[in-house]
């Protein structure tokens, strides 16, 4: 699945490089991202919310993640009628790749926007990406073991733990996205929420900060000037070494 970032070990070494200090610079900009789409697929477990999560191979700038199914908008993916209609396509997309990476069928029209991130201009290709959420089907899961290796059915505070642990790589959007699921108990509260509110938009900014990155988003008091160290509201997720953490000021959100 095409992410909005890059994995945390490329980024890492990409901010070294090419991240500004938090002193109000800007990156240059890159060509527009391609057009992708995922699907958090979620289940009422025995002990709550588990989501359907997805091990790449270990090819690719994605090697190894473990991610939602998903993958880039194709042209068999348009509205012939509509071919300007960005959530229909996002929507037929999410489904097709949930059938291709994970054997399992999912109706498009009960795929409800979560949210839509776009990359920071660190590298020449990346993804502006939709994400749904749908509950996942009474089916098995088949993944064909060439693209995707295996597959596991978790509590989303169970994969953020396992990341902080080192024993599974994470994206960044894959992992705000979970610590937003891990409040919830059941599938029924995750679909009237999103169903009732506006898909937020997120526009990654990073920086580094002490030689810290920090992914900064809007509604943050550094997000517009770049000055991070600004006081003022908090928007943002720092990659620290023994855990993210993730900052966001009451009432934004």
């Amino acid at each position: 699945m095409p992410s909005d970032e890059a994995p945390e070990r490329t980024l890492a070494k990409a901010s070294e490089q090419t991240l500004p200090e938090a002193s109000g610079q800007t990156l240059a900009e890159t060509p527009e991202p391609i057009p992708a789409a995922t699907v958090v697929l979620l289940r009422d477990g025995r002990s709550g919310l588990e989501t359907l999560m997805l091990r790449r191979n270990g090819r690719g700038p994605f090697g190894g993640m473990w991610v939602f199914p998903g993958g880039r908008v194709e042209p068999a993916d348009l509205d012939p009628d509509h071919p300007g209609d960005e959530l229909a396509s996002a929507r037929r997309a999410a489904a097709r790749e949930a059938a291709e990476e994970a054997g399992i069928v999912v109706d498009p029209d009960s795929l409800v926007p979560y949210a839509h991130w776009t990359p920071p201009p660190i590298q020449p290709k990346r993804y502006a990406t939709w994400f749904f959420v749908a509950r996942g089907p009474e089916a098995e899961i088949q993944v064909d073991g060439v693209e995707i290796r295996e597959h596991a059915w978790l509590a989303p505070a169970e994969v953020l733990r396992r990341r902080d642990a080192g024993q599974l790589e994470l994206a960044v959007p894959t992992w705000v996205s979970l610590w937003h699921l891990r409040e919830h108990e059941r599938v029924d509260d995750v679909l009237r929420e999103r169903a009732a509110i506006t898909p937020e938009r997120f526009r990654t900014r990073p920086f580094r900060l002490d030689g810290i990155t920090v992914m900064v988003w809007h509604g943050d008091a550094g997000y517009t000037s770049g000055e991070i160290t600004a006081p003022g509201p908090r928007h943002r997720l720092t990659l620290l070494k023994g855990g993210w953490q993730y900052e966001r000021s009451p009432g934004d959100g």
